[in-house]
């Protein structure tokens, strides 16, 4: 979005009967509640999450809990004990257990993981990284780039930007 797409979009808030200082401050409001025009006036976080990737589970079994998934929930298990879910906008989720001792979730209590999906890796990773958050990556792959990055309770989690197609 271009400057005169914001400048057009906030155009009912310019024309508000107020008092300079208060029309000022609704624009400010506006431009903070609409996504659409962060990028291009500078703030607000330049990247987003675009969708859920991946569910990860600890697992003191991961042939018996895919198993129970497959009979009990009805998931279409693979031979490697997960599955690819598909969106109905073509959109693929992955849900996968992991033995219980696996180091890929960080901290051995973390009993889950959350990958998310990312359009621009490079660019998430160095907002964390800019933030201070802990990050790592990015890491190439056969289905796309992957990075990781822990939040402020412990929590590791994936960010995924998808191969060209996927």
């Amino acid at each position: 979005m271009a400057r005169d797409e914001v400048e057009r979009e906030l155009a009912d808030v310019a024309r508000l009967d107020l008092a300079d200082a208060a029309r000022d401050e609704v624009i400010v409001e506006e431009l903070h509640r609409r996504s659409s025009c962060q990028r291009v006036v500078g703030f607000g976080a330049v990247e987003r999450v675009t969708g859920i990737g991946g569910v990860f589970l600890r697992s003191r079994d991961p042939a018996a809990l895919s198993a129970w998934y497959a009979e009990h929930l009805g998931l279409d298990v693979e031979d490697w004990h997960g599955t690819v879910l598909r969106a109905s906008g073509g959109e693929t989720l992955v849900w996968a257990p992991f033995p219980a001792d696996t180091e890929y979730f960080g901290r051995l209590d973390q009993q889950a993981m959350v990958n998310y999906r990312v359009a621009d890796l490079d660019a998430m990773l160095a907002q964390l990284r800019a933030a201070g958050v802990a990050a790592e990556g990015p890491m190439e792959h056969e289905n796309g780039r992957f990075g990781w990055g822990t939040d402020l309770e412990g929590n590791r989690f994936e960010l995924w930007q998808p191969a060209a197609g996927q």
